[in-house]
Order: structure tokens, then C-alpha cells, then sequence
């Protein structure tokens, strides 16, 4: 897909789902040794941050003097981060928050984003929060989702005019390469390899930016636990075909079928349910619902139907929603056992991956 029309599908993708040290891991996340790996966080105690601290972000060096106390949380393409602020208890460092969240896994989420203050952040056409705006906000730290948050091009602040008003930026790291126009071999590969290890590794960062790598690494341990106990419990059970798809998001398709996703993060969610997934992909698959047809869909192997929520109005029609796509393809399996569930926000990069995980596995693998 040309990289214009990924960005207009992913615009639409987080439209929906809103008016709903750098690196990261590769592995699966329900392979072996994801226990180990929850015990090392518990038993290792992180340091304190030493400021002045300067990191590499993207091939960009950034120095923080100390923990920053206004931040603007770009809308981008992610709920990730804000919710990671929430679950680190940095709400009171937030200046202004762009990223809705109306429906999420996390039963809490929704009602903790609502309590931030939005100075008055209004979307731009190109759904973030135009330059003018963020230069006015004066925070002192911007945060994006992607490198394309801080595009000229788009009416956004690019991080170099952020530099001369005295004002850091910061990219989470899985997205420095979406975006960019000319990202680095490096970037380019910690995209490509993004999982749920991409979730922990922003988590992780965030905790040293703020000088709270303890309660960092008191998250991620308890997220990694969540995991390794689906793993446990599946352990040895027949991997379920699993298709993952967004009725809410049909208009990213030509051919009006509901959004479907695969590759990255959402491989690695459904891996470590005990499934996998019905289009597998090695790496992020963006033009997976733009060229898939009903034929392809007809013919796939689906032993669990994941539905995706993007509007909290769909909850009420999950039913519905999946008589439908039952009643379209009779031949699934799932449309003979009617094997579904639901999830929202989990399904992406952040800290509710535990709550998809858990999700998927109970329908994969019913206790």
C-alpha cells in the first residue's frame, strides 16, 4: 500500500478507536521461558534514574534535566501510551491528552483517561494536534505514537522546532520507523519485530524518563505473570486458528469486509492464547484488509472469531456481530461450534495485551 493510504487507513483505525532503554523483543511471548522472564522483573531492583539523562530516541538524543511535568500526549495512532501513564500514576505530570479511549479491555481505563486534562488539544484534518496548538500548550515534553506525529506536512510540530522552543520530544520506540522517511536499519527492524515485548519496553522507558523504574518494573512483572499463566495452562494443547477482525472498521477495505490484522503484535497476542493467527504474517501486515477479498476470507481456517470492539455502542451488538459473520461463512469452524470473543484496545500495542491474551485463550481453550 502507498504509504498515504496506510496512513488514511490507520487514521481511520484510530478515529474509530479513540471516538473509542529503546529496542524491542522479537520472541513469542507465550514460548518458553516467559515465567523465567516475570521472575527476573520481580527479583532485579531497578536503579534510580540519574539526571541529567539523555537517551537515544530514534536516532535523535534526548536529555531530560528531570522527570517532566507537562507533557502532551500526542493522538496518533495508539492508545498505548496514555494508558501506560495511567497504570505508572503519571496523570499529574500530563499537561494536555490527546489519545480518547471510550472502550477499552481494562474495566478502569476508560473512566481514568476521562479524568485528563485535554487542554483543549482539537484534532487537526489529519486527527492530532496541529503545531500551533502544541507550541502554545508550552509543555515540556511531546510524546507520538509514530515518527509521522511530528511531520511538517501534516501541520504538526516537527521535533526540531520543538528543540528551539525548548521542548522534548519523544517517539515510543516501536513506532520511530512508521513514519520516518528515511527510518534506520535499527528502527526499521524494531518495527518489523514488534510484540507484546514492545508493550513492557515503552513501559520500562517511560519508568526511567520519570525516575519510577520501580513501579515500571512492578507493571510489566504483573502483566508478564497474566501471560505466563495462560501459558502455563495451555501448555501442551493443539493451537486454534484464530481470526482477528473489526466489523466497526469495514470502510478500511475496498471491498467492505470487516478489518482484519496480522502480523507483529497481533501474532504475538494470539500465540500466546494458544492460537494462531488465520493470516499469519513474520511482520506487521497494514495491507492485509485493503486486499483481502471474500473469497480469501471464505476460504480461511477459523476456529476461533475474534470480533474487535472500536465503539463502545458495539458491545450490545457482539451477538449480532457474529451471527452475521457465522451466517456469511458457514463453513468456519467457529461458525459451527460458535466460538467467539471480544476485545478492544488489548489488540494493540499497550498494557491491556494481558486482557486480549486471556480473552482468546478462554475461548481457544476453555477451562
Amino acid at each position: 500500500m502507498h504509504p498515504k493510504a496506510k496512513r488514511s487507513a490507520v487514521v481511520m483505525l484510530t478515529a474509530t478507536l479513540s471516538l473509542l532503554v529503546a529496542g524491542c523483543g522479537s520472541g513469542d511471548s507465550s514460548g518458553p521461558g516467559s515465567g523465567g522472564a516475570a521472575a527476573a522483573e520481580k527479583s532485579v531492583k531497578p536503579t534510580r534514574t540519574s539526571y541529567p539523562l539523555t537517551i537515544d530516541n530514534c536516532g535523535q538524543k534526548v536529555t531530560f534535566n528531570g522527570p517532566p511535568k507537562r507533557v502532551l500526549i500526542m493522538n496518533g495512532v495508539s492508545v498505548g501510551e496514555v494508558e501506560t501513564y495511567v497504570l505508572l500514576g503519571l496523570q499529574s505530570h500530563i499537561l494536555a491528552n490527546a489519545q480518547h479511549v471510550v472502550i477499552s479491555d481494562d474495566p478502569k481505563m476508560v473512566a481514568e483517561v476521562a479524568k485528563l486534562p485535554t487542554g483543549g488539544a482539537e484534532w487537526n484534518k489529519n486527527f492530532d494536534v496541529p503545531a500551533e496548538k502544541v507550541l502554545d500548550l508550552k509543555p515540556d515534553l511531546v510524546v507520538s505514537t509514530w515518527s509521522g506525529g511530528f511531520n511538517a506536512k501534516s501541520g504538526f510540530a516537527t521535533r526540531e522546532q520543538l528543540a528551539e522552543a525548548g521542548i522534548n520530544s519523544y517517539v515510543n520506540p516501536v513506532g520511530c520507523a512508521y513514519g520516518a522517511t528515511n527510518p534506520s536499519a535499527a528502527d526499521q527492524a524494531v518495527y518489523d519485530q514488534q510484540s507484546i515485548e514492545s508493550t513492557f519496553d515503552f513501559i520500562r522507558q517511560t519508568g526511567v524518563i520519570f525516575d519510577e523504574q520501580q513501579k515500571a518494573a512492578d507493571v510489566v512483572a504483573r502483566l508478564k505473570d497474566r501471560i505466563s499463566s495462560v501459558r502455563d495452562r495451555i501448555k501442551g494443547k493443539d493451537r486454534k486458528k484464530v481470526l482477528l477482525a473489526y466489523p466497526g472498521m469495514a470502510m478500511m477495505s475496498t471491498n467492505k469486509l470487516p478489518a482484519v490484522f496480522s502480523g507483529g503484535v497481533y501474532d504475538d497476542i494470539i500465540r500466546a492464547a494458544g492460537g494462531e493467527n488465520a493470516f499469519p504474517s513474520d511482520k506487521p501486515n497494514p495491507e492485509l484488509t485493503s486486499n483481502l477479498n471474500a473469497e480469501a476470507l471464505a476460504s480461511a481456517d477459523v476456529d476461533v472469531l475474534v470480533i474487535g470492539l472500536s465503539d463502545p455502542a458495539e458491545r450490545g451488538k457482539v451477538k449480532q456481530l457474529a451471527g452475521q459473520l457465522f451466517k456469511q461463512y458457514p463453513q468456519w469452524e467457529a461458525s459451527k461450534t460458535k466460538t467467539y470473543t471480544t476485545v478492544s484496545d488489548g489488540a494493540f500495542i499497550g498494557p491491556t495485551n494481558a486482557y486480549a491474551v486471556e480473552k482468546i485463550a478462554d475461548a481457544a481453550h476453555p477451562q
